[in-house]
């Protein structure tokens, strides 16, 4: 799949929004990738999984044990990974400030091999924090794969990631906001704000 068959995929659900937007990185955006509406239709996740499954190394999916998603994001596109790899998938959860947990029963044999799954990155904040928690917990992980890399590559992972399509989608620090923006209200459509407490 290509970056521009990719996009057209967010545009043809209404995905790729344009406006004023507070990504949950907490910098500021005039696009916002909404991967939870390209996600809804579960053929199109299939479609989506199924081709970021065919973007991995022989040798990394031949190691994978478990795929595991960053709640709320990855939580779609880390089970349609999952099942397009024919591996079992988890994910973990924020506890409040306290970071990612996993919970629910959840459990990692000790080495297990672990791919991580994430809707798009843009810091890589998330896929850090996960990643942390499973090396604490004793899993191995192998890589990341997301659909999107708004980040063109300059996010910040000690991981190789794998994605579909990689995009210099340009952003802006709060005390740094164009003119345009500082006159536009401002939306924070990302899942992290639920937690904090923010707007959605």
């Amino acid at each position: 799949m290509t970056k521009e068959e990719l996009l057209d995929e967010f545009r043809a659900c209404g995905a790729l929004m344009e406006g004023h937007f507070r990504l949950s990185s907490g910098r500021h955006s005039r696009i916002y990738f909404q991967a939870a509406r390209v996600l809804m239709d579960p053929k199109r996740a299939e479609r989506l999984a199924r081709a970021l499954a065919q973007k991995l190394p022989p040798t990394l999916r031949a190691n994978i044990s478990f795929v595991v998603a960053p709640a709320l994001g990855g939580l779609v596109i880390g089970h349609e990974l999952a099942r397009a790899l024919n591996k079992p998938s988890m994910f973990v959860e924020r506890r409040g400030a306290g970071g990612f947990a996993l919970r629910r029963g959840f459990s990692l044999p000790r080495g297990a091999g672990l791919l991580l799954a994430e809707d798009v990155v843009t810091t890589g904040k998330s896929l850090r924090e996960t990643a942390s928690l499973l090396r604490q917990l004793g899993g191995k992980v192998l890589g990341a794969a997301a659909l999107l890399d708004r980040s063109d590559g300059d996010a910040a992972l000690d991981m190789e990631l794998h994605v579909l399509a990689r995009l210099a989608a340009e952003s802006f620090a709060a005390e740094a906001l164009p003119p345009d923006l500082r006159q536009m209200p401002v939306e924070a459509p990302g899942s992290r704000h639920l937690h904090a407490g923010g707007p959605v």
